[in-house]
């Protein structure tokens, strides 16, 4: 069988078979990655997700420090004042199929202020049109969360009053006011007046899929040891062949295919 393998034929063969597992192996390793990434993702939403809210200070510092990645979702419960001069709507946001913006306000607070994103809102019936936009609390609100890291920047010119995007930076510069390094996605509100306090509608909990990302990453890991298998299945049959001849056989017929019409003519 080494015989057969050293030909140029099967060596090409072997060749073009390892460099197909190479590519498959980083092939294997991207798609491994892409779950890492998805699990450490599902865990953090849901080791966060329904836990206790703690004080804004335990899982944000303060102004100027990015919230850390380990503290995305966490739930949290601050009191403060919302600056309604400083309302932005997100647009172009998804819900449920639909697409419409959300609302965003700072809500000041000792040190600085978080952004808070009260919800979603439909589009207006034109372009031009203002959406109509659930009324700011006004007075001292107690506001219950998730924690968000900021969104990165789409670098796009925006109308004065939206954004593109929920990037802090950009966020800070258009109300004008010193924002905390996350935004905070809101589940309650309770004004101290126990006013009722109009809401956008609710964001879509996260979501923990993990996609088929791992599944993906294994086919590509076994596609690149059946390239070898393949090459080995053929050499050791032409060694077979030549074997056979060597020791004056007749060849083997090939099994004939039997097709259904033949089956049904017998």
């Amino acid at each position: 069988m080494l015989k057969v393998l050293l030909t140029r034929r099967w060596l090409a063969a072997l060749a073009a078979a390892a460099v197909f597992a190479l590519a498959c192996f980083y092939l294997g390793r991207w798609q491994w990655g892409r779950h890492v990434t998805a699990h450490a993702k599902a865990h953090r939403i849901t080791s966060h997700y329904t836990a206790a809210p703690e004080p804004l200070g335990r899982a944000l510092p303060g102004v100027g420090t990015p919230l850390p990645l380990a503290k995305e979702w966490t739930p949290v419960r601050v009191t403060g004042t919302y600056d309604a001069e400083g309302l932005q709507l997100v647009r172009n946001r998804p819900n449920d199929g639909n697409y419409g913006y959300e609302v965003v306000v700072p809500l000041q607070v000792p040190g600085g202020a978080l952004l808070v994103d009260r919800g979603w809102i439909d589009n207006a019936q034109t372009a031009a049109s203002r959406p109509d936009i659930p009324a700011t609390p006004t007075g001292t609100v107690t506001v219950t969360g998730w924690l968000r890291r900021g969104e990165p920047s789409l670098h796009k010119e925006m109308p004065a009053g939206q954004l593109a995007s929920i990037n802090l930076p950009e966020a800070a510069q258009a109300t004008g006011t010193h924002l905390y390094g996350g935004y905070l996605i809101v589940k309650s509100e309770q004004s101290a007046s126990s006013e009722p306090i109009a809401r956008a509608t609710p964001l879509a909990a996260p979501d923990t899929d993990e996609g088929p990302h791992l599944a993906y990453a294994f086919q590509w890991w076994l596609f690149g040891v059946a390239g070898f298998v393949l090459v080995g299945v053929g050499i050791r049959r032409e060694a077979a062949e030549q074997e056979a001849v060597a020791a004056g056989l007749p060849p083997q017929p090939k099994p004939k295919k039997v097709r259904i019409w033949d089956e049904e003519d017998a």
